[in-house]
């Protein structure tokens, strides 16, 4: 039996900061009402001409530096984003095209801000199956192109990026060792772009009344939340065979602080052990989690021999996530 064992990560981020205070023209005292309450202080937004393969094709290039590979030798690219830089054809090829990685597969997943945690889920099967060696898998989403920046439930919490991972066989029990991804299409209707495809093809009427823009349902999103997460957390360890607290580090989408408290409380795991980056970053979509594996890869809190979990929640409604052995 092969294990999917991680080789190497790379993130990327837009260059341009927003900060809290540019959302002032929406509400009064900006910086502190929206750090108050979501733990935001800043993201980043995509230049004009910046596209979500551009900022894909960054954190592959500082992946594949990480772990020290060609990118000839990538078999499979899988990108999750539910912001491409088109409906077709995958934002995937065109990485492939940038990066050089002429034996690779390509292809896009879309589970919203669960993209990532799908992608990986996927390439480990690919992996265990004996299918292929190595796979790269991107999360990166372009938020800040599809908001509507006069609502001011949505359009301050997310920003722009992307984080990839690498991974490899190999027959040693390390690396993936479990996971569970699930869906609920009962509430597929709280997180969507109303006007975006066939359904609802974008058309003047649709967006002048904004249809082409993403609405969210935020209360009823934090529930299925704070009810999803521990499930994940208990699910992914039993499988496991730990417990919870054997856990040295837990890397979840990063959407909203009080989201993380809530848990922290619920479940009796410390919030340090909560990896973050949402204070600088906003959420970020289908990349927060593979930013924030990168980030505390590089800067050493993540250590060999530690037990982390990656779970991810978003629209579909969608979640899931993994236990990876470093």
């Amino acid at each position: 039996m092969y294990y999917s064992h991680l080789l190497g990560t790379g993130g990327a981020l837009p260059e341009q900061v927003i900060a809290n205070n540019h959302f002032s023209y929406l509400v009064e005292d900006a910086d502190e009402w929206i750090l108050s309450r979501t733990g935001i202080g800043e993201r980043r937004f995509a230049g004009e001409n910046e596209s979500t393969s551009d900022l894909a094709t960054v954190a592959a290039r500082n992946a594949l530096q990480n772990a020290n590979i060609s990118p000839t030798e990538i078999d499979c690219i899988i990108v999750g984003t539910s912001t491409p830089d088109m409906c077709l054809p995958a934002t995937a090829c065109m990485v492939q095209k940038n990066i050089g990685a002429k034996n690779a597969v390509s292809f896009d997943m879309n589970a919203v801000c669960s993209s990532f945690i799908f992608a990986v889920e996927t390439a480990d099967n690919f992996i265990k199956s004996g299918k292929y060696g190595k796979i790269l898998v991107i999360g990166a989403d372009t938020y800040s192109k599809i908001l509507d920046f006069k609502d001011k439930s949505t359009s301050p919490l997310f920003g722009d990026g992307a984080g990839a991972l690498i991974l490899g066989a190999s027959p040693e029990r390390k690396g993936i060792l479990s996971s569970v991804i699930k869906s609920d299409g009962n509430g597929w209707e709280l997180i969507q772009v109303p006007s975006s495809g066939s359904r609802k093809p974008v058309t003047s009427e649709t967006i002048a009344n904004k249809e082409n823009t993403f609405k969210m349902e935020g209360k009823k999103v934090f529930i299925f939340a704070t009810e999803v997460i521990p499930q994940i957390i208990e699910e992914v360890t039993t499988i496991a065979g730990i417990k919870p607290e054997e856990l040295d580090h837990i890397i979840p989408h990063q959407a909203n602080v009080r989201i993380i408290d809530f848990i922290s409380k619920k479940t009796g795991i410390p919030k340090d052990r909560f990896l973050l980056n949402l204070d600088r970053c906003g959420n970020t979509a289908a990349a927060s989690v593979g930013l924030a594996l990168d980030e505390n890869r590089r800067n050493g809190v993540i250590k060999p021999g530690e037990r982390v979990l990656m779970m991810g929640f978003g629209g579909g409604l969608s979640w899931g996530g993994m236990l990876i052995q470093f």
